[in-house]
């Protein structure tokens, strides 16, 4: 299944990643592959984790405290934010609100 990110959660990639390299070359890297990882899996069983809302889910990363709240939509896999477990996960829920109206985001690669 396609999977695509709203650019928010696409800066947030892109800050965790920064971040992780801040902390020790390569470990940004190391994150972005964990983070793929976890998107083939949502991707192949995208039921399986734990609803957050009523469309959203939360899928944990591996090897590092976040998780990725995506939405199955009929076509794709949104993915509506790359959330540091230590965050309240109710600051996601005006952004799933909001993804239901949001228009096609682009898909990646």
């Amino acid at each position: 299944m396609t999977v695509r990110f709203l650019s928010c959660a696409e800066r947030e990639l892109a800050e965790a990643v920064e971040f992780y390299d801040g902390e020790r070359p390569g470990l940004g890297g190391e994150f972005l592959s964990e983070v793929r990882r976890t998107l083939a899996r949502v991707g192949r069983y995208p039921n399986a984790w734990p609803a957050l809302s009523r469309r959203a889910r939360r899928c944990l990363v591996s090897r590092f405290p976040y998780g990725v709240i995506y939405q199955v939509r009929s076509d794709c896999i949104l993915v509506v934010g790359i959330m540091h477990l230590k965050c309240d996960p109710k600051r996601w829920q005006d952004r799933l609100a909001e993804a239901v109206d949001d228009p096609e985001p682009p898909p990646i690669e």
